[in-house]
């Protein structure tokens, strides 16, 4: 009996009319509810009457819910496929050496040396800022207005930087900037023997190159790097940034006694140069576009990737060109962010720019081990960047929580420097002096496991140009104490005593951070009431 007359019928009837649901066919069961339904519409009958009907349809469900479960867990022709693929990705974790001889490790060996040039090219003028103020009878505080030329042209860039990288990707920009540093590098001797005002620019010329270097690397990490990995990756890129002021700070005297004062720009920017050309070659963007990634490996990072916080591919929409700044600066993790950078550019530029001439002041150290006491903290610096990035991803993969771990990683970049540099500011001989700053150091490499690797945490889609928000900040500060370090170290005549300014700076700031910090996904597209 066609089902299209089912309604007319009475309830008995109709019932027996319907035929039985055969199993494994969903889509007819659920016609036959539909028809049972409208069945209970067409009759008009009392409500006594529809109870069994009411009681009928129930078990009709019934039967259509185990049809449907007996329907999903029927398996397909490729569930043992899955099923294997599936314990294949659980077993994906790789050993030491499959990490260190991966495609994402070479990536990362690439980004370490670049951002390694970078700043030997900056250290360089810490070493040849001494014979140069002799020779043009500079005061300390014009000194460190040359110096701090390259942080006019680096407060610039970061954020313009910070928008290119999201919306063209890491590899392009970072080659890019490499290849205008080492040009800015190269041109500095000529540039000095021309005029001041040439000298400058072409200082400043190297701080906006130089200013899309970090976001870029986050960047390429961000996209090569799942998050239980992303502070290793880090701590290696950095430990080549620390390698740079040790090789930069340690070579340049060398150089400069064999090839005078700017035989180290020329060598360390054509350097930069062939770099570059490695870099395009041997790189790409993603590591769905890799031809030389193994299978196994682009199934582990890809796996999980899906089990962490998304990130931009080539493959993906694009970043709007211009980001929600409001937004940005809305939420309070921005700003532990912010503070974070700054604290640690001004500690680090302090150093950077100032510790040869401290150690040549303070302890009347000559120049050239002057350059060696202030290197040995950055090459111990770069050994710790790897540990504490082990560390914190070890922590993050046995349980403890990704914020707690951040703000670990930070309190101890900060409040350990904080209590070294006090140590340093009471030492009575440059030995002493040198293994406070040796171990400050050490320590400081723990926030490159808290702030830096956050940043591509609370915002994966915006992280290149928060990146270069909190690097501009950070510039600031850094502009404010090399240059104020000048002032007042003649205003005041103790360059201990901003030593001690510098650490009270490093516990509030650590304090901040602890308070404020997340690693959770912070959400910058809502619109701000």
């Amino acid at each position: 009996m066609s089902l299209f007359f089912a309604p007319a019928l009475g309830g008995a009837a109709a019932l027996k009319a319907i035929p039985s649901p055969q199993k494994n066919h969903r889509t007819r069961t659920s016609d036959q509810l539909y028809l049972l339904s409208s069945q209970i519409h067409w009759l008009n009958a009392s409500p006594s009457s529809l109870r069994p009907l009411r009681s009928v349809q129930q078990r009709l469900r019934v039967r259509v819910s185990s049809n449907d479960a007996h329907f999903n867990s029927i398996p397909d022709k490729n569930e043992p496929y899955n099923q294997k693929r599936q314990q294949q990705q659980q077993q994906l974790e790789p050993s030491f050496t499959e990490f260190i001889t991966s495609e994402r490790v070479k990536v990362v060996a690439m980004l370490a040396l670049a951002l390694a040039l970078c700043n030997a090219d900056r250290v360089v003028m810490s070493v040849a800022i001494v014979p140069l103020s002799l020779a043009n009878g500079w005061s300390r505080a014009f000194a460190g207005v040359v110096q701090s030329s390259f942080l006019w042209g680096y407060f610039a860039s970061p954020i313009a930087g910070g928008m290119l990288v999201d919306h063209y990707g890491g590899k392009v920009v970072m080659a890019w900037g490499v290849a205008l540093w080492s040009l800015a590098t190269f041109l500095t001797p000529f540039a000095a023997e021309n005029s001041l005002l040439a000298l400058l620019a072409v200082r400043a010329l190297l701080g906006i190159a130089e200013g899309v270097a970090l976001p870029s690397m986050n960047n390429m990490v961000a996209r090569w790097f799942p998050q239980t990995e992303r502070a290793r990756a880090v701590g290696i890129s950095m430990a080549g940034f620390q390698l740079g002021c040790a090789l930069g700070l340690s070579l340049s005297p060398i150089l400069m006694s064999q090839g005078g004062i700017f035989g180290p720009f020329v060598i360390f920017g054509l350097s930069g140069f062939l770099w570059v050309l490695v870099w395009l070659s041997a790189t790409s963007s993603t590591p769905d576009q890799s031809p030389q990634i193994s299978q196994y490996e682009l199934e582990y990072i890809l796996n999980k990737r899906q089990n962490s916080v998304a990130v931009e591919t080539a493959k993906t929409r694009k970043v709007k060109v211009i980001p929600p700044f409001r937004r940005l600066f809305s939420k309070m993790p921005t700003w532990s962010l912010i503070v974070a950078n700054s604290m640690h550019s001004w500690g680090f530029f302090i150093v950077l720019s100032w510790m040869p001439i401290y150690f040549n002041s303070v302890y009347h150290v000559d120049l050239r081990h002057a350059a060696w006491f202030s290197a040995v903290p950055w090459a111990v610096m770069a050994i710790m960047n790897y540990m504490s990035g082990l560390l914190s991803d070890m922590m993050i993969q046995s349980g403890t929580s990704v914020t707690l771990t951040r703000k670990i990683m930070q309190t101890i970049g900060f409040v350990g420097p904080g209590v070294c540099l006090i140590g340093l500011a009471t030492a009575k001989n440059p030995s002493i002096g040198a293994a406070w700053l040796t171990v400050a150091f050490g320590l400081k490499s723990f926030s490159h496991s808290g702030f830096l690797v956050n940043l591509q945490e609370i915002a994966p889609k915006y992280s290149g140009v928060l990146h270069g928000i909190s690097n501009t900040a950070a510039t600031l500060a850094a502009i404010i104490g090399t240059v104020g370090a000048g002032y007042f170290v003649e205003l005041v005549g103790s360059f201990p005593g901003f030593l001690w300014l510098t650490s009270l700076l490093y516990f509030l700031s650590a304090l901040f951070y602890y308070l404020f910090s997340t690693a959770e996904r912070v959400n910058f597209d809502d619109p701000v009431s």
